[in-house]
């Protein structure tokens, strides 16, 4: 059942209607393969490349990104901020040390700027040795595919105005060390960003396994449940309330699934993995999860591992190498376009609440109340049965309220949310409710 209060929220459910209606704008499979293939005529983009060469290297790659969000910039009236970060760091895949440097675009926020979501991809690429900082590495879907997505992204939403600041980045140093994520999760920190939401895309471009399945039709989004922030009480405090699946970064899956499901034109089903990662590996989100921001990573739904961290060669008629003849141009344009459906809603949508706890033990009823968000024009409670993944039921109160009392809804059969509503209808993350605070004991006589 899904319960909207009318007298309450009449303009804001309207609202939620038309924004679901609106479609997602058409990324261009052709500007996808523009930009890959300017890529891969870099030669290798090697994080200890050469950053002097005019033509080749990283260094030449990273020059070139800044001056295509330059154009893009233009052609909004200067509305992206570009700059490139960087910091020197040395790790036993640079034992001399390196410059690591990440390229970013934003585009500020005119209602609350100080709250930012993240889009980002790494433009480094490596062959079978990640020393080799000289062979030819095209990297096409490791991760131009991903650097691409990043830059049609700017190029469509930069046409528009959000509430929030949408961050467009292209990192470094991610094979040899995660490196262009902590450094863009450190300058967040550093510069007081509240991120709302990090979407890390990283080989997103290739529909044909090792396995010989072809898979056009579906995406991975990886996230994690324990937060990898948490301090011991803490984790022990989410396993005490039942909320191992409820974590920001898992909210965030869960709404990139919803987006999916409500831009049927997108024409991708999201897989919604419950790991941080691929088994035993990672990428350039698990920096800001480490900072205690909620992020994911996309990933294509089938890899093809001759294809990944291989030099370009052909032995026993089996071809090797990551070359731009493998990217599925059209498909990445949809996951391109799933990353503008999560960018657009959650940079429209306000904070998501604070203090959410529910009440109602041994009762047959459930209390639920959280903090006022500035700029909500309401509410959303969401709930489901304490055996399901996603959120099944909501009622929609009015920006006035801060608490609703949920009658013959029990507090042991089900889990609890609550999310923040736009004025024309986009939604926050959802906030996972635990129990109020128990009072501090009476002061001794």
């Amino acid at each position: 059942m899904k319960h909207l209060l009318p007298a309450l929220l009449l303009a804001a459910s309207g609202a939620v209607a038309a924004s679901a209606a609106t479609p997602v704008p058409a990324p261009d499979p052709v500007a996808l393969r523009a930009t890959v293939a300017r890529l891969v005529d870099f030669g290798t983009r090697h994080t200890l490349s050469t950053t002097t060469d005019p033509v080749r290297g990283v260094g030449a790659a990273r020059r070139w990104i800044a001056g295509r969000f330059a154009e893009i910039g233009q052609g909004c009236g200067d509305c992206l901020a570009i700059e490139t970060v960087g910091t020197d760091t040395a790790g036993p895949r640079a034992p001399a040390g390196v410059r690591v440097e990440d390229v970013i675009a934003v585009q500020k926020g005119t209602g609350d700027p100080d709250r930012v979501v993240i889009v980002q991809a790494h433009i480094d690429s490596r062959v079978n040795d990640v020393m080799d900082a000289v062979t030819d590495a095209p990297g096409a879907n490791d991760d131009a595919s991903g650097v691409a997505l990043v830059m049609e992204s700017a190029r469509l939403l930069s046409r528009q105005h959000f509430a929030g600041t949408i961050v467009y980045a292209v990192l470094t140093g991610e094979e040899q060390g995660l490196w262009g994520g902590k450094l863009l999760a450190d300058t967040a920190k550093a510069r007081g960003w509240k991120v709302a939401a990090v979407l890390n895309n990283d080989i997103v471009g290739n529909t044909h396994g090792i396995g010989g399945e072809h898979v056009d039709d579906r995406v991975r989004v990886f996230s994690e449940g324990v937060e990898a922030a948490a301090d011991e009480a803490g984790v022990k405090r989410q396993r005490a309330i039942g909320g191992e699946d409820d974590s920001p970064s898992r909210a965030l899956a869960k709404a990139i699934v919803r987006l999916g499901d409500t831009h049927k034109e997108i024409g991708l089903d999201v897989i919604a993995i419950r790991r941080p990662d691929r088994f035993q590996r990672g990428g350039d989100h698990m920096p800001f999860l480490e900072a205690g921001y909620p992020a994911v990573r996309f990933t294509e739904a089938t890899e093809n591992y001759d294809r990944q961290h291989q030099t370009v060669r052909s032995e026993n008629g089996r071809q090797y190498g990551d070359t731009i003849a493998f990217v599925d141009f059209p498909y990445l344009a949809r996951v391109t376009a799933l990353n503008i459906a999560a960018l657009r809603e959650l940079a429209s949508a306000p904070a998501a609440p604070a203090g959410v706890s529910i009440a109602g033990a041994l009762s047959d009823d459930t209390h639920v109340a959280w903090q006022a968000v500035p700029g909500a024009a309401g509410y959303r409670i969401r709930w489901r049965r304490a055996d399901g993944f996603a959120w099944t039921d909501y009622r929609d109160v009015a920006a006035s309220a801060t608490s609703l009392d949920l009658a013959h809804i029990n507090i042991d059969d089900h889990f609890f949310g609550v999310s923040a509503l736009a004025p024309a209808g986009a939604e926050s993350l959802v906030t996972f409710a635990g129990v109020p605070p128990r009072p501090a004991p009476p002061a001794a006589k």
